[in-house]
C-alpha cells in the first residue's frame, strides 16, 4: 500500500523504513529536508509540502502524522483542504482522546476518517515492531490492516497465553482496534501512565539500594540530623548494575524496562552523563485528569508523574520555603548532607 507520512523523527523514520522494507510505498514530508532526503536515498518518495504529499498519493489516500501534540491541530487544518471523501488521517502521536473525538467528528462531514493510533516502540520498533493502539472507523482500520500488521512485531518470540489455541488474534500480533474514535489514545495513555510507575519503581528502587551503606558513611552529630537508628544494618555496598543483571533472569520483576536498566549502568555505572530531569509528554497528566473525571483512585500513577515534576526543580521554591518555616520558627539552620555534591 501507499502510505504518506508527516514527521520523521525518531519514531516516523524508522517506521518508514519499516513499511518500506515490507514492501509498502512510503511518501514523506518534515520540515527539516535533511530527514527527507535520508529517506529518499532508501526508497521512499519525497514530499516539499503538505499539497505536494496529498497530490503525489493514490485515492483513496492514507496519510499518517507522527507529529508533536502541539503542532497537530494545525497541521490537521492544513490537511482538511487537501484530502477529499474516503481519505484516512491518522494521529500517530501522543494526543489527549478528547482531541481526536473532536477532530472525527469535524471530518466527518467531508467523508475523511481520522483515526488515533497510539504507537509505542521507541527506538527500538525498526526491529522489533511497534505495538498500536488503533480508534476510528471500523471500515477505515480494516482497510489499513495489512500496513498495521507490517509495523506490528507478529508473534515473535514471545510465548502464547495459556488457553489462546485459536489462530493469533490481531492483539497477539501486536496491534488492535481498541474502539471508536479517541479509544486508541486512550489506550496508550494509560499505557504511558503505567510506564512512568513502572519506571519510578525501577529508580527508587535502585536508589535504596545505592543508599544501603549509609551506615559507613561519617555523619556530623547535630540537632537538625535524624540519627541513623543502626547504623550496623547498613553497610552494604552493592553492585547495582549486577543487581539488575541478576533480576533479569528468573525474578517477578524482570522486564523490557528493567533490560533498559542493565543496559544503561552497564555502560556508567555512576550514570555520569544524565543530570536527572525527567521530562513528560502529557499523557501522564491525562491520565490523572482521567482517573479524577472517572473517581479511579491512581496513587502510584500520581506519585511517578510528580515525581518527574520534582526532578526538573519544579518543588525548589516549596523546599526553600519549608526550610525558611525551620528557621522562622525554630532557628534551624541548614545541614550538608554527606551525599550532598560540592
Amino acid at each position: 500500500m501507499q502510505i504518506g507520512m508527516i514527521g520523521l523523527g525518531r519514531m516516523g523514520a524508522n517506521m518508514c523504513r519499516r513499511l518500506l522494507r515490507a514492501g509498502h510505498e512510503c511518501v514523506v514530508n518534515d520540515h527539516h529536508t535533511g530527514n527527507i532526503d535520508r529517506l529518499v536515498g532508501e526508497g521512499a518518495t519525497g514530499a516539499a509540502s503538505l499539497a505536494d504529499l496529498v497530490a503525489r498519493l493514490q485515492r483513496p489516500r492514507c496519510v499518517w502524522m507522527m507529529l508533536p501534540a502541539a503542532v497537530v491541530e494545525e497541521t490537521v487544518g492544513a490537511l482538511r483542504g487537501l484530502l477529499e471523501a474516503g481519505d484516512v488521517l491518522i494521529d500517530g502521536g501522543n494526543s489527549p482522546h478528547t482531541d481526536d473525538i473532536r477532530r472525527a467528528a469535524a471530518l466527518a462531514p467531508d467523508g475523511i476518517h481520522y483515526l488515533d493510533v497510539g504507537t509505542s516502540g521507541g527506538v527500538w520498533g525498526l526491529e522489533q515492531g511497534y505495538c498500536l493502539m488503533i480508534g476510528g472507523d471500523a471500515t477505515a482500520v480494516a482497510r489499513l490492516d495489512p500496513v498495521f500488521r507490517a509495523l506490528a512485531p507478529g508473534m515473535g518470540a514471545v510465548p502464547r497465553t495459556s488457553g489462546r489455541d485459536h489462530a493469533p488474534s490481531r492483539a497477539e500480533l501486536g496491534y488492535l482496534h481498541c474502539g471508536a474514535s479517541g479509544a486508541g489514545h486512550f489506550v496508550k495513555m494509560i499505557h504511558n501512565g503505567i510506564e512512568y510507575g513502572l519506571m519510578a519503581a525501577y529508580a527508587e528502587g535502585f536508589n535504596l539500594l545505592r543508599h544501603a551503606n549509609s551506615g559507613s558513611v561519617a555523619r556530623q552529630a547535630d540537632a537538625e540530623t535524624a540519627p541513623l537508628d543502626d547504623p550496623a544494618a547498613y553497610q552494604y555496598d552493592f553492585n547495582i548494575g549486577e543487581i539488575a543483571e541478576l533480576w533479569r533472569r528468573g525474578s517477578v520483576v524482570r522486564s523490557w524496562l528493567l533490560d533498559l536498566s542493565a543496559q544503561a549502568l552497564a555502560r556508567d555505572p555512576e550514570l555520569s552523563g544524565f543530570a536527572g530531569r525527567v521530562s513528560d509528554s502529557g499523557e501522564g497528566r491525562w491520565a490523572l485528569k482521567a482517573a479524577v473525571d472517572t473517581s479511579v483512585p491512581v496513587p502510584v500513577l500520581s506519585a511517578a508523574l510528580f515525581a518527574r515534576f520534582a526532578s526538573r526543580g519544579e518543588d525548589a521554591f516549596a523546599s526553600q520555603l519549608l526550610s525558611a518555616m525551620r528557621s522562622e520558627f525554630g532557628g534551624h539552620g541548614e545541614v550538608a548532607h554527606p551525599s550532598d555534591k560540592p
